[in-house]
């Protein structure tokens, strides 16, 4: 456990300082070869549990410190300690023997003392520093001020549920490849399989307990990819059937791209920003069975890439604040700045208006982001209304998109965070 706890302490100290937690997981898993299995496993979570709930944690190590810490690294490590403390099964005086440890191997042994006062002093005072932590909105809900402030301005009756979906475990959803196999099979092969799993959305699987995609039935084989039940929406809402020219812009890594190309016979054209991302879309279709074209180049500038044949649909998966995904993606809590916002309103503006020229009079157009702020999409799309006459926003069926926000699923235990706006071009 103390090689785990320094890691993540390490790792979370990366997140802070700008890096993503993706990346820096996926560094360190080529760096560290042989860290597989439990180990892994451990790391993994000790970095995403004390990022999802950093705000408590800190609240809570604050009371704790009698003075400033000399080294940062002591107050990751505390962090990580804090964190197994309080929202795990880990025996606690291993928790706090492998930290008092950790302190010798990353050469900070006159802190041995001091992190042993601070987790010691944590058992004894657990309640009392829980109900403290409580009376700051970063320490309750473990987000920024800023987007607290802005999730209670923009959703008043469902504010708390919105911030408190984001620091959960998010499932394991499986989209079943309708060309390969049926969701009735596949949950039939699932549970000869022993494992548990349900039926949701049109073609999703959601299972009881994440597992390694690696160990699903006919997983290599495409039977199944990893969707969000969420982001399984879009590539129905765009009403798609054979023989339509399609472009799914801002593509990678290709979840819905795939999705479109099970659905119906098109002529798919799916573009990226990031060669290196777009390679992860050619291996999913690769393994699906899938074809289709792929491009590297900027959605807001197709003059660089497109043939000049105007698309029957047009998906665009925009770049966002990912308000919506905080339970998959804890890093972007911290990482986010108030100011940020505005620039991906940008981005965002501009490549609807460059992809909407590219769309074929009669078309249809699905705007997606994985986003619950307003200015990325309610106000998005009235502003483009505005500025586009021969645009028409169709109406979507109700499911769980909130009734006064046309389009907007918030996040819950089965949903991540999405906004759908679709387009009709007369």
């Amino acid at each position: 456990m103390r090689d785990e706890q320094i890691l993540a302490a390490d790792l979370v100290a990366r997140v802070l300082a700008g890096r993503t937690l993706d990346q820096e997981l996926a560094d360190l898993w080529r760096a560290n070869a042989r860290l597989t299995g439990a180990p892994r496993a451990l790391v993994q979570d000790l970095c995403y549990g004390a990022l999802r709930h950093l705000g408590a944690i800190d609240a809570m190590l604050a009371p704790l410190l009698n003075k400033p810490l000399r080294d940062e690294r002591l107050r990751h490590l505390l962090r990580v300690a804090l964190y197994q403390l309080e929202h795990t099964r880990a025996a606690p005086h291993a928790v706090v023997d492998h930290a008092v440890a950790a302190c010798v191997e990353m050469r900070l042994a006159p802190a041995k003392g001091l992190v042993n006062a601070v987790l010691r002093g944590f058992l004894r005072s657990t309640a009392e520093l829980r109900a403290a932590s409580q009376q700051s909105d970063i320490g309750r809900y473990s987000y920024p001020e800023w987007w607290v402030g802005k999730i209670r301005t923009q959703y008043p009756e469902h504010f708390a549920d919105i911030l408190e979906a984001g620091n959960r475990h998010a499932p394991l959803t499986l989209r079943v490849n309708t060309r390969r196999t049926t969701r009735e099979a596949y949950l039939l092969r699932l549970t000869e399989a022993g494992i548990a799993a349900s039926a949701i959305e049109t073609h999703a699987v959601v299972l009881d307990k994440p597992m390694p995609v690696e160990k699903l039935p006919g997983f290599s084989e495409g039977l199944v990819s990893v969707q969000d039940a969420s982001a399984q929406r879009a590539a129905p809402l765009l009403d798609i059937h054979t023989g339509l020219r399609v472009l799914d812009a801002c593509a990678a890594p290709g979840g819905k791209t795939a999705h479109l190309l099970e659905l119906a016979d098109i002529a798919l054209t799916a573009v990226d920003d990031s060669a290196e991302r777009l390679t992860r879309v050619n291996s999913n279709l690769e393994r699906l069975g899938l074809a289709a074209t792929t491009l590297c180049g900027d959605a807001r500038d197709p003059a660089a890439w497109w043939d000049g044949k105007p698309f029957d649909r047009i998906l665009a998966d925009v770049p966002c604040s990912g308000s919506g995904v905080t339970r998959r993606h804890p890093d972007i809590k911290w990482l986010r700045r108030s100011s940020d916002i505005a620039k991906f309103v940008q981005t965002q503006e501009d490549v609807l208006d460059a992809l909407w020229r590219l769309l074929a009079a009669g078309g249809k157009f699905l705007y997606v982001t994985c986003s619950v702020f307003r200015e990325e999409n309610h106000h998005q799309i009235a502003r483009f209304l505005e500025r586009h006459p021969d645009a028409q926003q169709q109406r979507l069926p109700p499911s769980d998109f909130v009734p006064e926000l046309a389009g907007q699923i918030l996040p819950d235990a089965r949903h991540d965070g999405f906004y759908y706006a679709l387009l009709h071009k007369t």
